[in-house]
């Protein structure tokens, strides 16, 4: 059965616990837990702590001893939302407050054939002991005999000996037999156990199945799936579990205990502002959810959604005063978070009067001041139109001894920029750079716009140096400068810039970019470069201003050359981005059918807490846009990138989705091992693959079986790299180790982006096409001691 749950990761993670208690963060690890079982089974079912495996010996170590050690991490999730730290979302014990339907087993002692009842007692004390494939061919030889009833015996026994892998092994198994009938309480609790082992990718599996057969899950699978993704740590799957959450209530009718809504609206507001506020909708559906079940609602989630709706764009001040009232109806005070988010909001708008007003309530209530209220006036001052009084107020910042942030000094800088106060300015920005802080590039910025504006290029030109040397490049930055030199004539260094951004695949080139550069060779009379750079826009449907247009026309009317019609844009993948797609979809990528025949979507999507995943987002935005839809090719900048976006609906993507996908499902093409090039290789790796602190080099494999591995593993050893292969679950991993790992680098190299090596290191619990951190414990061995075997 194929997961549905686009969270879901097959990357062995040693960090992903499901914990008893709702309360975010989910750090700590629970005691083990027993479930209540029917009277019908002679013991109880209990759920243990999860195992865990070493990062590195859990993929490419060749001795299975070793994938099952046991160890314990704890991780802090991202982020810097409200709450973080306190336990107001849940209780332990409420973890277990809502069950599962009871599940009918009969007893070995009431089977009549003694051989059936040995075998099956075999079966119970043999199979939790084997990996997956020959787990597998041992169900496989029971067929003549095994039914429904036996399995499931047996798969409830795994349950009780708290072996959930094996439990879902037979599971599956069973739901691929000719004789099976859905059985909606065992699917439940496999679900149930699974979940609370934080095997959300398992869990979810069998939950999709449920709703295929028409059948709503329990509350408790509901519940328990949610509080699972929940704990994944990072927040990396907030979006499952709210998707789970609505259905719970929109589909399950069911009414959601006080903690699970809790625990999500703690979870919405944990991250920072900026993060948070897409978040407002839901967490208003969440607030809807406890007032209409009569629920009392917690303080902080009063806090949280002023707190939300003081960071969204347009204020909706109606919607704040409402939330104040309930708060005050509720019995609670505004506490100095409410004063920082009114003020936040009123600055926003300009309004002077309730800004000093809520200023005011702030010191009267004797809190200690923090920056972000400072912040909040500075904004205020820079919007009326007084930036010497946003200056005043950072200066008081210091005499008062609140600790100067990076925000701080980001809004004054951009506010003193926009002023035009160049020394000030200046002054300011050294000061930021001896405060060792990091995340400069903004300030940097904001000074480039300045100097740009008024045509102060040399000094642009020494920040832009001065820049590269203490950031990490970006497009934003180089536009900028080559704007600058456009501007003052010199098109041989701008042509130097722009095929230096075009080459490099962290930087890259936009249609503003483009747009730049045809004026400048415009401007130089050089009406073929300008014809070139005019092809490469129509190829990648840039817009392209009318006078510009026009402009070019002329130009190659006055220089006695024909003008050709506008070349109709072929829609069809060039090698680079061939191989960059291929890259992609061995490390994860889907692609969709389309309504139309023939006809198919690529879905791309990144991982928001991965750094790797951020940059590799932009560039291939960059690298397809002529691909993606008109939406997505309007976006002013980087920022507004998406984490998931989809090209078009066309035929070209046929022959990729018939090669990489069978039936829906991700399989490896016959011809894979002739399609590894380098650029497949890096591409492969920086959307699939990690590399760890060691050296080593690990890349995952979506799809395929074991004879498509061993193919890839030839085709990687005609390039003298030795690799090792471990099977993880449904997903293979391959691993490069030692000199092997250096010499696969070297391969790549000349293709991965030039800011992508230091975002990868350790990153292997969120890399890939999921978002999982499902622990298994399903390894294998090398491919060469098992090539043999196949799975029904």
């Amino acid at each position: 059965m194929a997961s549905a749950s686009p969270c879901a990761c097959g990357a062995p993670s040693p960090l992903v616990r499901c914990p008893l208690s709702l309360s975010l963060p989910f750090a700590s690890f629970p005691p083990a837990v027993r479930l209540a079982a029917p009277p019908l089974l002679p013991r109880r079912l209990s759920v243990s702590r999860p195992r865990a495996a070493s990062a590195l010996e859990a993929l490419v170590l060749e001795s299975d001893d070793e994938d099952e050690d046991e160890g314990e991490e704890s991780e802090e999730e991202s982020g810097a939302g409200l709450f973080q730290g306190e336990a107001w979302a849940a209780a332990a014990e409420e973890r277990n407050a809502v069950r599962s339907p009871e599940l009918q087993v009969f007893e070995l002692e009431e089977l009549p054939e003694q051989w059936r009842r040995s075998r099956i007692a075999w079966l119970c004390k043999e199979l939790p002991a084997y990996k997956h494939s020959t787990f597998t061919r041992i169900l496989n030889a029971q067929r003549k005999w095994i039914n429904q009833d036996d399995a499931t015996y047996i798969a409830v026994h795994c349950l009780r000996i708290r072996n959930n892998d094996a439990a879902f092994r037979v599971y599956s198994w069973m739901v691929r037999q000719h004789w099976y009938h859905f059985n909606f309480a065992l699917a439940t609790r496999v679900a149930d156990c699974l979940a609370r082992e934080g095997k959300v990718e398992k869990c979810r599996e069998v939950f999709d199945a449920m709703v295929k057969q028409g059948r709503v899950p329990a509350e408790s699978t509901f519940h328990i799936l949610v509080v699972a993704y929940l704990s994944v740590p990072g927040g990396r799957c907030l979006e499952e579990a709210c998707t789970i959450y609505n259905q719970m209530i929109q589909m399950g009718g069911y009414n959601p205990r006080l903690n699970l809504h809790n625990s999500v609206f703690r979870a919405l507001v944990s991250k920072t502002g900026g993060t948070a506020k897409h978040n407002l909708k839901q967490a208003e559906f969440v607030y809807h959810n406890i007032v209409t079940s009569n629920l009392a609602v917690h303080k902080d989630v009063f806090v949280g959604l002023i707190w939300i709706h003081s960071y969204q764009d347009i204020i909706d001040r109606d919607r704040i005063k409402a939330l104040r009232d309930e708060m005050k109806r509720a019995g609670y005070e505004e506490t100095a978070d409410v004063l920082v988010s009114l003020m936040r909001a009123f600055s926003k708008e300009g309004d002077i009067k309730e800004t000093k007003a809520t200023w005011h309530r702030l010191l009267q209530s004797g809190c200690e001041l923090p920056a972000q209220a400072y912040i909040c006036r500075m904004e205020l001052y820079a919007r009326t139109g007084e930036p010497m009084k946003s200056l005043e107020m950072f200066k008081e910042m210091k005499g008062r001894n609140v600790p100067l942030n990076v925000a701080s000094y980001h809004k004054i800088i951009e506010i003193m920029s926009k002023a035009r106060e160049i020394e000030t300015a200046e002054k300011l920005m050294d000061e930021f750079v001896e405060s060792h802080m990091k995340h400069l590039m903004p300030a940097f910025i904001d000074l480039m716009y300045m100097y740009l504006d008024l045509d102060m290029h040399d000094k642009l030109e020494q920040t832009f140096t001065k820049c590269l040397g203490r950031c990490r490049p970006n497009r934003i930055l180089y536009t900028i400068y080559l704007e600058s030199l456009v501007r003052i004539g010199n098109i041989a260094k701008a042509e130097e810039i722009f095929g230096e951004m075009h080459k490099n695949g962290t930087i890259g080139t936009n249609a503003m970019s483009c747009n730049i550069m045809l004026r400048g060779y415009l401007s130089a009379e050089d009406y073929q470069k300008a014809e070139s750079i005019y092809d490469l826009m129509c190829k990648k449907k840039y817009d392209v201003p009318v006078d510009t247009s026009e402009k070019l026309q002329n130009g190659l009317l006055t220089s006695k050359k024909a003008v050709k019609p506008p070349k109709p844009v072929s829609m069809k993948l060039d090698e680079e981005q061939r191989e960059i797609l291929i890259g992609l979809l061995l490390g994860g990528t889907q692609i969709e059918s389309h309504a139309r025949k023939g006809v198919h979507i690529v879905n791309f999507k990144f991982q928001k807490d991965s750094n790797a995943h951020s940059v590799l987002r932009a560039h291939i935005h960059e690298r397809f846009f002529e691909w993606l839809p008109s939406a997505c090719r309007s976006l002013n900048d980087d920022s507004e990138i998406p984490y998931q976006f989809s090209t078009i609906p066309h035929t070209h993507f046929g022959f990729y989705a018939d090669q990489f996908f069978l039936k829906g499902q991700p399989v490896l093409p016959k011809l894979v091992h002739r399609w590894l090039s380098p650029r497949v290789l890096a591409y492969w790796f920086m959307f699939g693959g990690f590399r760890l602190q060691s050296g080593d080099i690990v890349l995952k494999v979506s799809g395929g079986n074991i004879d498509g591995i061993e193919r890839i593993v030839n085709s990687l050893q005609t390039q003298s790299l030795t690799c090792k292969v471990k099977r993880k679950g449904r997903f293979f991993w391959i691993g490069f180790q030692g000199s092997n790992a250096d010499s696969f680098w070297k391969i790549i190299e000349p293709h991965v982006l030039d800011s992508f090596t230091g975002s990868t290191m350790e990153e292997s619990r969120s890399i890939g096409s999921d978002g999982s951190g499902d622990s298994d414990t399903d390894y294998e061995d090398d491919t060469q001691r098992y090539n043999t075997e196949t799975e029904q």
